[in-house]
């Protein structure tokens, strides 16, 4: 995700990280020879005139930006729901390992504390479908990275271990019935939060939808042209590669959006967000905090 400074409003007309332009630069070239070529013609192909105006071209373009308002809300929906998932998860992992380490021996504490944050880690790489050996040898060790390299639902063995330690401790009667359901409650607030972040990866804006989406935005940006031609003439290329641009971009942005834990510029920056959930737990337990983690020189609007 990007992470930028605040810029005043004309450093922003020129900010090119982050802003999807460097993505639709290919679109926007062939809209301009598309432009030009209206130009060149004055608007026919194969000789016979396009029949269009600007009359037109409003009301088409006016039920294009209500259909596309509409596409960007519901990415955005699921860009928030992913958000608060994860202020969730770190909630809930902040109140388990306090209840654990007032409720608990410390060493018991402890090992909950670790296998808190491991849960974070593995979730984050099923999510991104990378590698969580690192972290996971980090935080349970070899043995217990090992184990869990044979599961496809990590975080999910995890929150079963923790579960399962803790039930250990209620049955053998070294803890209450009240602390024993606290605790759980908190389990099964993790739990929410995976199933929620799952459920979000697993269940995309249906394809037909941004096929629809897609289409009407290169029908109505192609024929663009050839209904301003007789109004703008040679200002024609401008205006329209101007007025692509925002719908083009517009599409873009919500494609990024809609899959919040990807690598994408504007996707969640779940490499902080991970860190910093493994700082608060680790700081309630006393222990050496990792450092945060900084954004990259690239990954900044400067």
């Amino acid at each position: 995700m990007i992470v930028r400074p605040k810029q005043s409003w004309f450093r922003l007309l020129f900010v090119w990280k982050g802003s999807v332009l460097q993505s639709i630069i290919p679109q926007l070239a062939f809209m301009t020879v598309v432009s030009c070529v209206a130009v060149a013609t004055h608007g026919r192909v194969f000789g016979e005139k396009i029949p269009l105006n600007t009359t037109l071209l409003t009301l088409f373009g006016l039920t294009l930006a209500i259909f596309m308002g509409f596409r960007n809300t519901v990415s955005y929906q699921r860009f928030d729901e992913a958000r608060h998932l994860w202020g969730q998860l770190l909630n809930s992992a902040r109140a388990l390992v306090s209840q654990a380490l007032c409720y608990l021996p410390r060493e018991e504490a402890q090992a909950v504390a670790d296998e808190t944050v491991a849960l974070v880690y593995a979730l984050k790489h099923e999510l991104r479908e990378t590698d969580a050996q690192a972290d996971l040898e980090r935080l349970l060790g070899a043995a217990g990275a090992s184990d869990l390299r044979r599961r496809s639902y990590g975080s999910s063995a995890i929150l079963h271990e923790l579960r399962a330690r803790l039930a250990a401790h209620h049955a053998q009667g070294r803890m209450s019935d009240a602390r024993w359901w606290t605790l759980d409650t908190q389990l099964c607030e993790l739990g929410k939060a995976i199933g929620g972040c799952e459920r979000i990866v697993s269940t995309p804006i249906p394809f037909a939808f941004g096929v629809l989406l897609h289409r009407t935005v290169y029908t109505y940006c192609i024929l663009l042209p050839f209904g301003l031609v007789d109004a703008a003439e040679v200002f024609t290329p401008l205006l329209c590669v101007f007025l692509s641009y925002t719908l083009i971009a517009l599409e873009a942005i919500a494609n990024e959006v809609a899959d919040p834990f990807t690598l994408a510029p504007n996707a969640l920056a779940l490499d902080a967000l991970s860190r910093n959930i493994e700082r608060a737990v680790f700081e309630l337990c006393g222990r050496e905090l990792p450092p945060p983690v900084e954004p990259s020189p690239s990954y900044q609007l400067t």
